[in-house]
């Protein structure tokens, strides 16, 4: 079995990924002048009342009404006609702006009902938590037909998921490694497929499912509709849309790796890990404001040290999200969270594109993300459905360098805010200040190859005279006297050969 989050996910994080993030394009590819792609996202919008108008059958209106859909939002106003008329969709958009609605009302519209044992569409997605929520929102909107979903993730055993395949199954989402899984153990048929979506298909691609997505549409049938959604259009999201979408219809919403307007964005300069803390339980005294919060961090040992320091405050409560927690644990710390039982949730990156929360207030961010899309996609959790939301960021001196190629990416200056007064500043220790040096280090040598740095500088001084092969004049009475085997000393002959 594949474990998509442990083999194959970048968030709990390498550091080598930033010399990668050093070279890649910070504005994605241009789609204008494409001779094979019509751009629809710049223009003029013609307005529509409701839902009503995609002429969607009145199971799905119903379904829609319930959910408390009064309108379309724009991504859903350009897609859903475009996918009902049968064309290949390349969307980019945001989280929070509707996209999952936008590809699943025209899958519903066009499987209409469950009919045989295998799947006729397929959606993948990254991680388990963004499958979960698929999952169930297409069960929310299908609540009047009889359309059978099924979700299929790794983190837990594949029995039941192969149970619920053999018992028939209409739309099924799937991470995909887990779907190679199960059909290499033949117990799945995609012969039938006729749509294919990939949404998140940037953090497929940041987490290496690339082989696996090939190995996908090798064994999927050729003629298909195919539908692929990202919230920025980097070149390798590029080279995937290449390869298996036949003159794609370009849905941009919004500029790509933009943050969502209703998120209002501050930054604090904090010099360590202690006095990060320190800010952080300054800033939650406010009750009120700060209701209900997302804390994301870099490693899955931050997310542990801030989840025991909030949960020994007993302040309205706290959950954590990482790699390490089993599946159900996961699960439930969403939903404690989704259902406003406690009153922080604290995630790795790793479940960063799978949480769909109304009402979360606030999003910290603190520890800077080295893969700068993840920045759009953490502070995405909050100002969803046009609601207003804010996003703080706290930085240390080496974390600087990476907002710098953040506000790049996003074209925008994110406001600094000075340090309260009333927050502690506390030294940094010795073994953090080596780290933030090294970091600092490591961003001047790949900014200038012949940048020496500090700890270089240190380790250049020589003692002694070097006479051949590493070899070095030492003490004339040390230079006599060797250790044996057993790790005690013995005097060594003159070495003159007689």
């Amino acid at each position: 079995m594949i474990e998509e989050e442990n083999k194959n996910s970048a968030p709990e994080q390498d550091e080598n990924i930033d010399a990668q993030q050093e070279n890649a394009p910070s504005e994605g590819l241009s789609l204008e002048g494409e001779e094979t792609e019509e751009t629809l996202g710049q223009e003029e919008e013609e307005e529509v009342p409701s839902f009503e108008d995609f002429k969607l059958n009145k199971q799905l209106l119903n379904a829609v009404a319930e959910q408390g859909f009064s309108k379309p939002t724009p991504v859903q106003v350009q897609t859903i006609p475009l996918a009902l008329a049968g064309h290949d969709v390349m969307g980019i958009a945001q989280t929070g702006t509707g996209k999952t609605a936008a590809y699943t009302l025209p899958l519903l519209m066009k499987v209409k009902y469950a009919q045989g044992k295998h799947p006729r569409a397929l959606i993948l997605a990254p991680t388990r938590e963004l499958v979960i929520q698929i999952e169930e929102h297409i069960k929310n909107l299908s609540v009047y037909t009889d359309i059978r979903t099924v979700g299929i993730y790794g983190g837990v055993g594949p029995k039941q998921q192969i149970e619920r395949i053999q018992a028939g199954v209409d739309l099924l989402v799937a991470t995909p490694g887990r779907l190679m899984d199960i059909y290499h153990k033949g117990e799945l048929v995609l012969k039938e497929l006729k749509t294919l979506v990939l949404d998140e298909a940037d953090k497929m691609m940041d987490m290496g499912f690339m082989p696996q997505i090939r190995q996908i549409l090798e064994i999927i049938p050729r003629k298909r509709q195919n539908l692929l959604f990202s919230a920025t259009m980097h070149e390798r999201v590029h080279i995937l849309s290449e390869e298996f979408l036949e003159f794609p219809m370009v849905v941009a919403v919004t500029p790509q790796a933009t943050p969502v307007e209703t998120v209002t964005q501050v930054l604090y300069q904090v010099p360590n890990l202690r006095t990060k803390i320190a800010l952080l339980e300054h800033l939650f005294q406010d009750r009120d404001t700060f209701n209900r919060v997302m804390i994301f961090t870099r490693s899955k040992a931050n997310a542990d040290n801030i989840t025991s320091f909030l949960d020994r405050k007993g302040d309205g409560g706290v959950r954590v999200v990482h790699g390490n927690k089993g599946q159900n644990t996961r699960i439930n710390a969403v939903e404690t969270f989704r259902a406003g039982e406690v009153r922080y949730l604290v995630a790795t990156d790793v479940a960063a594109r799978g949480i769909d929360i109304n009402d979360v207030s606030h999003v910290i961010n603190f520890d800077v993300p080295i893969i700068y899309e993840d920045y759009v996609h953490r502070i995405g959790r909050t100002g969803r459905a046009e609601q207003k939301g804010a996003s703080i960021t706290f930085a240390n001196e080496a974390e600087m360098h990476h907002i710098q190629r953040i506000e790049k990416l996003i074209k925008m200056q994110i406001p600094m805010e000075p340090m309260p007064e009333e927050v502690h500043v506390y030294e940094t220790p010795f073994e953090e200040k080596q780290e933030i040096d090294r970091e600092l280090d490591h961003h001047k040598r790949q900014a200038d190859p012949d940048f020496k740095g500090a700890f270089h500088e240190k380790k250049a001084h020589s003692h002694g005279e070097n006479i051949g092969k590493g070899a070095k004049v030492r003490d004339q009475k040390k230079a006599g006297w060797k250790k044996t085997k057993s790790g005690g000393a013995s005097k060594r002959k003159s070495s003159k050969r007689r």
